[in-house]
């Protein structure tokens, strides 16, 4: 066991072996005033993800956040000053298709926000969604101002998180932040979100199927990004008890990103659509990114297209 005498932070990322956690991990260990512990169930995330040679200030345990006798001996075991939580089941058809499993999520962060305030954690960080806005009525979305009128077990389960937080800190002083993230994407993304699904199938010079016309509009983060904002954020007086939409402010049609990825594969893919999706597909996200581009000292956002070249520099994660 490492001597954390030797550490200025110990930290916890719940659902670190997943595409944002581990990318989050992987920037948090360059500090090696920093001592991480990950933690996941790995049932959607991959120990691949994460940094292969070992690490002096890194340890992964497989662990269910949601078991309360297993990340009750976590905490025991180290004296956490900061919590990042992203442990979550997450994509649009997975969640569609499990919600109660969905549901189930809300007792891993009563779990976190529990044990947190009972060992002396300074502040956890929340990774909520853009989902919690439902259709929004407002654009941009600000994170004051839009009303959060979602409907699905997913957004509804970040909704309720983000009333934990801010319960736990009226009642026990915990301090939160809320990261509201928009689609984010990048070299480690599993093929069933949009960009990498995209691009698996053009690669393949497969079929790229697109739900109703296209014309649904998203905002995509590359990785980097949302990790840079959320870190600076994390350990900054300023914020917090605060909360944070993480995205971009450029809209792309799918139709658009379909024809991009196809021009950029050389792909002969097809474009195919499908009826649209009955629940769950909103047809625009456009994110307030105030907050973040200060967080960023307004340095410029990756673009769409220089981030899709990113991803085919090494495409190992989405072809397997």
């Amino acid at each position: 066991m490492s001597n954390f005498n030797n550490f200025n932070r110990i930290i916890l990322v719940t659902g670190g072996a997943g595409f944002i956690g581990s990318s989050l991990v992987e920037e948090l260990i360059q500090d090696a005033t920093n001592f991480v512990v990950v933690v996941d169930n790995l049932q959607t995330g991959s120990k691949s993800k994460l940094p292969e040679a070992p690490k002096s200030n890194l340890k992964f345990i497989q662990c269910d956040v949601n078991n309360i006798g297993e990340i009750t001996s976590v905490f025991h075991t180290f004296s956490f000053d900061y919590v990042f939580h992203y442990a979550a089941l997450v994509g649009v058809q997975r969640t569609l298709q499990n919600p109660v499993r969905v549901l189930n999520d809300i007792t891993g962060i009563k779990n976190i926000l529990d044990l947190s305030k009972n060992t002396g954690v300074k502040r956890v960080m929340y990774a909520s969604s853009s989902e919690v806005y439902g259709e929004p009525v407002e654009f941009p979305q600000n994170e004051e101002t839009t009303p959060l009128n979602s409907r699905l077990p997913y957004a509804i389960v970040k909704n309720v998180g983000e009333a934990f937080l801010k319960s736990y800190k009226q009642e026990y002083g915990l301090d939160y932040t809320i990261f509201r993230f928009f689609n984010t994407f990048g070299p480690k993304q599993s093929k069933d979100f949009v960009i990498s699904k995209f691009i698996n199938a053009a690669l393949k010079n497969e079929d790229i199927t697109i739900y109703g016309e296209g014309t649904q509009t998203r905002t995509f983060c590359f990785v980097k990004n949302n990790v840079q904002a959320c870190i600076n954020a994390a350990f900054s007086d300023e914020h917090a008890n605060d909360t944070i939409n993480i995205g971009n402010n450029q809209e792309t049609q799918i139709i658009e990103l379909a024809k991009l990825i196809i021009s950029l594969t050389n792909s002969s893919s097809k474009i195919v659509y499908l009826p649209p999706l009955p629940e769950g597909d909103m047809t625009r996200r456009h994110p307030d990114i105030s907050k973040m581009k200060l967080l960023l000292s307004n340095q410029e956002l990756m673009g769409l297209e220089e981030g899709i070249k990113e991803i085919l520099k090494n495409t190992s994660y989405i072809l397997q």
